[in-house]
């Protein structure tokens, strides 16, 4: 069965609910239980079926068989935020005295979690070239348990060899997590390459309309119920609510990001012609770092990419021209069906490969008409030069 058909079908069942089409929202806390062999059997399978509402109701459940279709996985979790899908992975399989193999390339709440709190628990992080492929071999060590990929990178979209480091990573008894929420299971199939683990924001292409805080954590057998044993104890629980808003907007993504993909690529064949643009970070255009290994891994490009402006511009002038954007909005997250323009000045976060280069523009291709989206960007070059 296809993808497309699988994302229209999986997580419904309306038999078991008089024919409607939709998994109702259910809300709960107290679920009861009318014998003590009932209870019982609620504890024993508490991962798989109504026990308590921090741990799921059925509006849950077909969120997560609907993501673990899309995904490609045999199991999947859903929590609050993708942050807290990340967090939840992470801590699975990290303990004091453990190593952490972090992409230097990665969303930022990311690094803050490694540099802050893995700190203080005792978990070291190294943090390695995106662009490292086979070599990290050599930065593995006994004590690492986990390679983080993300693919591309957030801010920079440099796309990494996953393969590559999952081999060395497996090789070495670690298990390799990715972010996989710019390919948003539809565009890269994690499981395909090797990955233990596969997390998103739901937040982004899955809610698709801006209104929806919610991550999920995908994986095999093996790792199941290592990372709801994760999730139960830092007392994740996702809300039924947002849980249905997800799968509203699951059933649409086939239709939604052909578009963004399209928008995007446009956007970013324009802005390579700019005079004012030193580069283009988008992983379909040959110029962008690992663009080889995204058409070897990739089946195609969501609506988020970068662009650099050359570097006679400073603060002022983006500020100028993102300020009286009409369409363009400036906000954080993306995957919706507005396009945004968030500015990162010049020194994005990097440790392992410093960033040398000039103003950096995020820019989220929302479903506006393309032609609409240019003339936006014309009026506020006219106002950076200006």
């Amino acid at each position: 069965m296809k993808k497309q058909t699988k994302l229209i079908n999986a997580g419904r069942n309306p038999e078991a609910n008089f024919g409607i089409v939709n998994p109702p929202v259910y809300h709960a806390s107290t679920v009861l239980f009318p014998t003590v062999a009932a209870l019982e059997k609620g504890i024993a399978n508490r991962y798989d079926a109504v026990y308590y509402g921090l741990y799921g109701t059925p509006t849950t459940f077909a969120l997560q068989e609907a993501v673990a279709e899309l995904e490609g996985y045999p199991h999947c979790v859903v929590v609050p935020s993708g942050l807290a899908a990340i967090c939840a992975a992470l801590l699975a399989f990290l303990e004091k005295g453990d190593h952490l193999l972090m992409v230097d390339s990665v969303y930022g709440p990311t690094r803050r979690f490694c540099d802050e709190m893995l700190k203080r628990f005792g978990v070291e992080t190294t943090f390695y070239d995106p662009q490292i492929g086979a070599g990290i071999a050599a930065l593995m060590r006994p004590e690492t348990k986990v390679v983080f990929t993300e693919s591309p990178g957030s801010l920079s979209f440099e796309v990494q060899d996953v393969p590559a480091i999952c081999e060395a990573a497996h090789g070495g008894d670690a298990k390799v997590i990715l972010d996989n929420t710019w390919g948003a299971g539809i565009f890269l199939s994690a499981p395909d390459l090797g990955v233990d683990v596969s997390v998103q924001a739901v937040t982004k292409y899955i809610g698709g309309h801006s209104d929806v805080m919610l991550g999920s954590i995908a994986m095999t057998e093996e790792d199941n119920i290592r990372i709801r044993d994760s999730v139960r104890d830092l007392g994740y629980g996702a809300a039924p609510d947002d849980c249905f808003m997800a799968l509203r907007g699951l059933r649409t993504m086939n239709a939604r990001l052909p578009i963004h993909q399209e928008n995007a690529l446009k956007l970013a064949n324009w802005l390579s012609q700019r005079p004012e643009v030193e580069r283009v970070l988008h992983p379909a255009l040959p110029s962008c770092p690992g663009h080889e290994l995204w058409k070897r891994d990739f089946t195609g490009s969501s609506g988020l990419f970068g662009f650099v402006l050359k570097e006679n511009f400073g603060k002022d002038n983006v500020a100028a021209m993102l300020d009286e954007m009409k369409l363009f909005k400036m906000g954080f997250s993306w995957g919706g069906f507005e396009s945004l323009m968030v500015p990162y000045g010049t020194t994005p976060p990097r440790s392992a490969v410093p960033w040398t280069s000039g103003q950096l523009i995020r820019v989220h291709a929302g479903l506006e008409a393309v032609e609409d989206l240019i003339d936006d960007l014309e009026d506020g070059f006219v106002r950076l030069n200006a």
